[in-house]
């Protein structure tokens, strides 16, 4: 008696794979690779006119970089370390610099706020506990990010919600300029990506085994000590997924500094979209571009050393 044969479908898994393989990699040439180098060649060039574009004067320069740090040529604009003066394009530096510090600051207070949001959600919290707080996190952000930062502007005004509130308390005998003190700002952005934080470190900490902190629990091990030796160590792929998520949207937001920061704030953003649309300088900006984008690669080579972990261990 012959035996009924199902059919397989092996050739049609491999094709199939096949065909999104190729999918992926088009999508990584088209998306990522090809405009990276685009950038990163007309980073290299002079800010010529269009007729002029191809010619014996469109040859690569340095001059873009060299723009950055030390300014035009010519700019008596000093910086000073230790005694010693440099010439220095300083308000593109600081704003440089500060934008970076902030972004490690925003990525700070995201984690110290998620981490115990996280690690109830994941190891204290039922089931339906856990849904609830998931579908409250995720709820606010339904609404667009633009929206979000004016209403972050409103909160936090002079004449907002929280001076109003505060002085009617008889907290405040004036409003505090919560807006030219960057508070709201640095409020906005870590509201802004707290989710990038939030399901990397829950999809880390709801695979660890509550039987080691009880374990560490029963030996004498204080709390803190369960965290840091046992719950921190597991959780270091999404900590190091999370920071670099973070941080390197922080780095690159443009709406939230735009309406949410001071008058004397800047943010590197904003420079390279002014090269890019108000100077109108491309390779000026693809310069200024590919500095943010080679800073954020190195911040994630480090937060990859500091944790110890691999590329793919951040992508699970």
């Amino acid at each position: 008696m012959n035996r009924l044969r199902l059919p397989t479908f092996g050739g049609l898994g491999a094709t199939v794979g096949i065909v999104f393989s190729l999918l992926a990699a088009f999508w990584i040439l088209m998306m990522i690779l090809l405009p990276v180098s685009y950038m990163a060649d007309f980073s290299f060039r002079y800010d010529l006119p269009p007729g002029k574009i191809g010619g014996p004067e469109d040859v690569h320069t340095l001059d873009n970089y060299r723009y950055l740090l030390f300014g035009p040529k010519g700019s008596p604009e000093t910086l000073s370390i230790l005694g010693f003066e440099f010439k220095a394009n300083v308000l593109h530096l600081n704003v440089f610099f500060k934008t970076i510090l902030a972004a490690v600051l925003v990525t700070i207070i995201d984690f110290c706020i998620c981490y115990p949001v996280t690690y109830y959600m994941a190891q204290k919290a039922g089931g339906g506990t856990a849904r609830l707080m998931a579908v409250c996190l995720i709820l606010p952000f339904w609404v667009n990010e633009i929206l979000r930062a004016f209403a972050f502007r409103i909160l936090l005004g002079t004449g907002g919600v929280v001076n109003t509130t505060l002085m009617d308390l008889g907290l405040l005998s004036e409003p505090i300029d919560f807006i030219r003190l960057d508070i709201a700002l640095y409020a906005g952005l870590s509201y802004a990506y707290i989710l990038l934080m939030i399901f990397p470190l829950y999809n880390a900490l709801e695979s660890l085994d509550r039987n080691q902190i009880e374990a560490a629990r029963d030996l004498g091990a204080p709390t803190w000590r369960i965290h840091w030796r046992v719950v921190m160590p597991h959780a270091k792929a999404g900590i190091a997924s999370g920071c670099t998520m973070v941080f390197m949207l922080a780095v690159g937001a443009l709406a939230m500094p735009q309406i949410l920061g001071g008058p004397s704030n800047l943010w590197f953003t904003q420079v390279i979209y002014d090269r890019f649309n108000t100077s109108l300088n491309w390779p000026l900006g693809a310069a200024y571009a590919f500095v943010l984008l080679t800073t954020c690669i190195l911040f994630v080579l480090l937060v990859m050393r500091l944790f110890r972990v691999n590329l793919g261990e951040i992508a699970k």
